[in-house]
């Protein structure tokens, strides 16, 4: 092993447990991290700390970004499993794989949907991380226009700057834009993806910050039927029985 390479693995190394000790400071004291406490449980001094992220803000995007890609990382392997033809089952496993993810990591989950960290804006390294949930679901919406499921369509015209803001996201869409059946339009399914994705995200939220607490004991029936709700809403074949994933027309 040469010196140089040598000193990579040691750095590397070295970055990561960096990360995993701020993590655990997230967990306890939560996004406002201390590099000077960090620092100390690695070993370091404060000014050796900056080697390695060059400040707390660095520190924190990493975090962020790994968190992003852990979340999308168990729904994209969970939504997987799920037969291409299953929309309600692709759904189902979606909302699940978030709801799961976002309850053990309730650090990491508040640390990317919760209080906005003072001081602090997200590079645009974080909004590829970020949207990939919002393509997963997007990309079930998609799929149920090419097997002719009900066209999505909102409840109330879209507003014009609306639109206009949706067809600029649309020009971001990685690859080739889906085709959708008429009269529905590529924002109208846009519109409907982001609909549920705030209402999933809402949903769990409430659930890791204890906003259902005293109202809802019965926690993942309630989470499934909201789940199925969203899925009607969408026009989605829903799952009706059971949570393992056997699923029957809504």
């Amino acid at each position: 092993m040469t010196a140089k390479t040598l000193r990579e693995r040691v750095r590397a190394e070295m970055t990561e447990e960096i990360r995993a000790i701020a993590r655990r400071h997230l967990a306890i004291d939560g996004a406002n991290l201390s590099l000077r406490a960090v620092a100390r449980d690695a070993g370091l001094v404060p000014s050796a700390l900056y080697r390695y992220f060059a400040s707390r803000d660095a520190l924190l995007t990493a975090l962020i970004i790994e968190a992003y890609e852990a979340l999308a990382e168990a729904v994209e392997a969970a939504e997987a499993t799920v037969p291409r033809a299953d929309l309600g089952g692709r759904w189902l496993a979606v909302c699940r794989a978030v709801r799961a993810w976002g309850l053990d990591n309730p650090a990491e989950y508040a640390l990317i949907y919760g209080s906005p960290v003072p001081g602090y804006v997200a590079p645009e390294a974080t909004m590829s991380p970020a949207s990939r949930v919002l393509l997963t679901l997007s990309g079930i919406l998609f799929n149920g226009s090419d097997a002719g499921q009900r066209a999505v369509s909102p409840a109330r015209p879209l507003p014009e700057a609306v639109r206009e803001d949706l067809a600029r996201l649309m020009n971001h869409w990685p690859g080739e834009q889906p085709q959708v059946q008429e009269p529905s339009s590529l924002e109208a399914y846009l519109a409907m993806a982001l609909t549920l994705w705030t209402h999933l995200f809402g949903l769990v939220g409430f659930e890791v910050f204890g906003r259902l607490n005293t109202l809802i004991d019965a926690r993942e029936e309630y989470f499934d039927h909201q789940a199925r709700v969203m899925a009607d809403l969408a026009g989605l074949t829903a799952p009706t029985e059971g949570t393992d994933g056997d699923t029957a027309p809504a």
